[in-house]
């Protein structure tokens, strides 16, 4: 039995941060339907083609989803969407266009007359009220807005984070506020509503760079792939042209560094790096040594001398290396499920094995269970024909 096997959700998501938290509720066993437009669905089913003709955004967030075309404009469809609330629902989620959800009469005000039980958690670039209530807000607009690109990059040049941590920030907190609701639900019977912002999300991951700048301090600079305060930490060259990642966290790891890595064990007393604080001040001194040494060995070379030296260590892998890495092959974390592409691999979420597998159903065609979800809701072939005649569904 998965956790959440009786638990239902509706969810009028797009994009990433809604989806991302409803995909790992479908994990857990939760029936999730998503609500999406006639014809056109989510937008992250356009934003590229890069899986089989399929969006990978989409593909990521969207497996184990019953899709159902709604136009929301629509009289009945509201009806519709407003009993399958009523009647199914132990979750409402969405991340419409701030205040759209309300006009829908979908406020957690107005669902909990009907439905006290009810949880419903709205996700929204800067919350439900303040200034900045209106604004729009896409991913890299929030890693700009929290202060993330003003540390994160090189010295001249601010960079975004690869994936869009914002809305994962955004999603996570959604996902785990929501099993939080649903265990107080357990207890008194009520429901509650959730107000996730991913200005808050991400200014709380970007904690650490905050209270370094605590009081007017300076705040870390932008090192690339360095860590902006902790000597050496980040990517050195070997000889053979390739990179390699290591970390330095203490004193004693940094008198191993010199002694078996560098082999010049006179390092470990050298004034200038002597703390973490004067290594990480004089780091262009510190890299010169480092890369002289490494400049005579392979990569390979350098990662033996690490692991000797129990100096944590990494590759520098691109996405390619990932498919087949081989930590992830030999825990199995790789299954597959279905899509309207055909099979795809799908990594098995952290936490769970395959022998106590979570959900990984198929990624849904749109609107691939509006028929079945409205028959199970008394509605005839005929009538469900006229409402797809009117564009309704």
């Amino acid at each position: 039995m998965k956790p959440l096997k009786d638990i239902t959700v509706i969810t009028l998501e797009h994009a990433i941060a809604a989806p991302f938290a409803t995909r790992q509720l479908a994990d857990l066993g939760a029936r999730v339907i998503k609500v999406e437009r006639p014809g056109v669905g989510d937008f992250a089913r356009g934003y590229d083609e890069r899986v089989r003709g399929l969006a990978s955004h989409f593909v990521w967030t969207n497996r184990s989803k019953e899709s159902l075309t709604l136009d929301v404009k629509h009289h009945e469809a509201q009806a519709i969407l407003r009993r399958l609330i009523v009647e199914e629902a132990d979750v409402v989620v969405q991340n419409l266009a701030p205040g759209a959800a309300a006009r829908l009469g979908l406020s957690y005000e107005a669902l909990s007359e009907l439905k006290p039980g009810i949880i419903v958690c709205d996700i929204s670039g800067y919350g439900s009220d303040g200034p900045y209530r209106d604004k729009k807000a896409y991913d890299l607009l929030i890693q700009s807005e929290s202060g993330f690109l003003s540390v994160t990059g090189t010295e001249e040049h601010p960079s975004k984070a690869g994936p869009s941590i914002a809305d994962i920030s955004a999603g996570m907190y959604a996902y785990s506020n929501i099993l939080a609701a649903l265990l107080e639900r357990a207890h008194t019977g009520r429901g509650r509503r959730i107000d996730i912002s991913m200005l808050e999300s991400l200014v709380e991951w970007t904690s650490y760079p905050l209270y370094y700048a605590f009081d007017g301090a300076t705040p870390p600079a932008r090192t690339g792939a360095s860590h902006a305060t902790i000597y050496p930490y980040g990517p050195f060259p070997a000889g053979d042209g390739k990179n390699v990642m290591l970390g330095l966290q203490n004193e004693r790891e940094w008198v191993a560094f010199c002694n078996k890595v560098l082999l010049a064990p006179e390092l470990a007393a050298d004034p200038r790096f002597s703390t973490n604080s004067k290594r990480s001040a004089a780091r262009a001194d510190l890299r010169k040594l480092i890369v002289e040494t490494f400049s005579a060995l392979t990569a390979e070379e350098v990662i033996r001398r690490l692991d000797d030296a129990q100096i944590a260590n990494a590759s520098v892998n691109t996405m390619h290396d990932v498919w087949e890495h081989p930590q992830l092959q030999a825990r199995h974390r790789w299954d597959e499920v279905g899509s309207p592409a055909g099979t795809i691999p799908a990594l098995i979420p952290p936490g769970f094995t395959q022998e106590d597998a979570p959900r990984m159903d198929p990624v849904p065609a749109l609107g691939e269970h509006t028929e079945r979800i409205l028959a199970e809701l008394g509605y005839t072939a005929e009538r469900i024909a006229q409402l797809r005649a009117e564009n309704a569904i």
